[in-house]
């Protein structure tokens, strides 16, 4: 398919031209087949009139260009369309390369990549003050990279066009500084976190609040923001840094290093950490945490079961903490000062889980006394705290003794502590795997899922305090997803049909405890249950 329009016409004629193929249905972001579109081409050929009309029509000045160069487009193509012998393949690198000069420029190298380049990344590269301007006053982002990672102004030569991209560039920092303040103060990042995280107000208010004075410039800015979170396995410290690491960076898979340091137990594996030294072996490969932090040192990097590293990796880990910088095997130093780490640890879990049980069962105790009308308005988190006592006098000595160090622990700006959950959080954690499990069932069988409270009550009953949400979701998977699996097998279950999730009060599943079972819900909302036959012993 051609362009919208073919740029040896009269500029007169090409906007009456491209009027017509708009009222026709052509879309102003059409692109051509090789990825670029008519704003780009206009862009690059100082086509102002034609700019300012697409601009009108509603084109996205920040739409990248998906043509990369002839030789790559070449290979993409001919892996999908051409299974071909080596001649047929330089006819399709030709014929696209006679696409692209006739129809966008023959004055861009073939051989240079241009994937991701906007209009204004074209305007630059033409030279266009006046094209450059249109763009930027009809919102293009100065700021926006290609994929080479390269802003419009790397593009510029010295003069007009670079002056005016330094300018904007300015302005758009602080309007997007503006509209991020605004947008905070709109949706503070409790919320957020609250959307992703069942319970743990307390935790989630505390790195909260530290990451809010990081933001609005009420920090230390020569050490980094540090972290150490406590408490139980699967109560959600490691979702926490990744939601932390969400908010913090647009891009989570760059800014989000996460580093398992059981795998740093022993002594010599601390090369691996920052990388080996000159004349040992992957000296040249660089260090997992140094090369990730080069290429993002803002980064939230999360530490996983800190507790395991060797003592000589937490050496290194202080001199991060305390100077914000790190220094690799080949002797460079990375500034990471701008960076947000975050421990996690199993240490003292069991003295934090029994204490957080206790403060519910007091704060239970107050409520039954008030006679309150609902005790799960009363067991939410935020009213949960942990005293400063039993973090001094239980809480430090144990870390006291784990780890060693006083410098160590002095350099963590907040001990976050993670509790055991209550009843009604217990209650959302199993409606979230349900739903997880009824989103499944629609998707891939056309099976819909419903259940009532006393499943919820039931399911909870599950809850193993030292395998958090974990023991919820093998509940789940063990009592109703088994319960599927074996229906779906016996072919029990019709098309597109309704199951209802119900209570056996009178069965008798294992000493005494009540059973599920699986109704399937007619039309006329009669229900009848489903006889699942228990699979057959291997000894059978």
């Amino acid at each position: 398919m051609r362009m919208l329009f073919p740029l040896f016409y009269s500029k007169t004629t090409i906007i009456l031209l491209f009027f017509r193929l708009i009222k026709e249905g052509v879309a102003p972001n059409h692109r051509h087949r090789l990825g670029w579109t008519a704003l780009m081409v206009a862009a690059m050929n100082r086509q102002h009139s034609v700019v300012k009309v697409l601009l009108e029509a509603g084109a996205d000045p920040n739409a990248g260009d998906e043509f990369s160069n002839v030789y790559d487009t070449s290979r993409e193509k001919g892996i999908h369309s051409l299974e071909g012998n080596d001649g047929e393949k330089e006819r399709l690198k030709e014929m696209i390369l006679v696409s692209r000069e006739d129809e966008f420029s023959s004055r861009l190298s073939s051989r240079a990549s241009f994937r991701g380049c906007t209009a204004l990344h074209y305007a630059t590269l033409a030279d266009d003050p006046h094209a450059v301007r249109t763009l930027l006053e009809a919102g293009a982002n100065p700021l926006q990279t290609n994929g080479l990672g390269h802003t419009p102004r790397a593009y510029a030569k010295e003069g007009e066009v670079s002056t005016v991209l330094q300018e904007w560039e300015g302005k758009f920092k602080e309007l997007q500084a503006q509209r991020e303040a605004a947008e905070r103060r709109r949706f503070p990042l409790e919320r957020r976190l609250k959307e992703h995280i069942i319970g743990q107000e307390g935790a989630i208010n505390t790195v909260a609040s530290a990451i809010r004075r990081k933001e609005n410039g009420w920090y230390d800015e020569e050490h980094p923001l540090v972290f150490l979170f406590l408490g139980s396995s699967g109560i959600g410290k490691t979702e926490l840094a990744k939601q932390v690491a969400r908010y913090m960076h647009k891009d989570i898979k760059k800014g989000f290093i996460r580093m398992d340091m059981s795998e740093f137990q022993e002594k010599h594996e601390v090369a691996k950490f920052i990388g080996s030294p000159p004349g040992y072996v992957g000296h040249e490969e660089g260090g997992q945490l140094t090369k990730l932090l080069r290429a993002c040192p803002n980064a939230v990097v999360l530490f996983d079961e800190v507790d395991k590293a060797h003592p000589d990796v937490l050496t290194i880990m202080l001199q991060l903490f305390d100077e914000g910088r790190l220094t690799d095997g080949k002797g460079k130093t990375i500034e990471c000062k701008d960076a947000i780490f975050i421990m996690t640890s199993n240490v003292a879990s069991e003295e934090i889980a029994q204490h957080g049980l206790q403060l519910r069962q007091e704060a239970e105790a107050i409520s039954r006394r008030k006679l309150a009308d609902n005790l799960e308005d009363v067991q939410k988190s935020d009213d949960i705290k942990i005293s400063r006592q039993f973090k001094e006098t239980v809480i430090r000595p144990i870390l006291k003794a784990h780890f060693r160090r006083d410098e160590f622990l002095g350099r963590i700006n907040e001990i976050v502590y993670f509790l055991p959950f209550c009843h009604s959080e217990l209650l959302q954690l199993v409606s979230k795997e349900l739903s997880f499990w009824a989103k499944k069932a629609k998707q891939r069988h056309d099976i819909t899922l419903q259940w009532d409270r006393p499943v919820l009550d039931l399911l909870a009953g599950g809850y193993n305090l030292h395998y958090g949400a974990r023991s919820i979701k093998h509940e789940v998977e063990r009592r109703v997803v088994n319960q599927l699996a074996a229906a779906y097998e016996q072919e029990l279950l019709p098309k597109g049909c309704t199951l209802r999730l119900c209570v056996q009060s009178d069965g008798q599943e294992e000493r005494g405890a009540p059973s599920l079972r699986l109704e399937v819900v007619g039309e006329d909302s009669s229900s009848r249950t489903l006889d699942i036959r228990p699979p057959l012993n291997p000894e059978h």
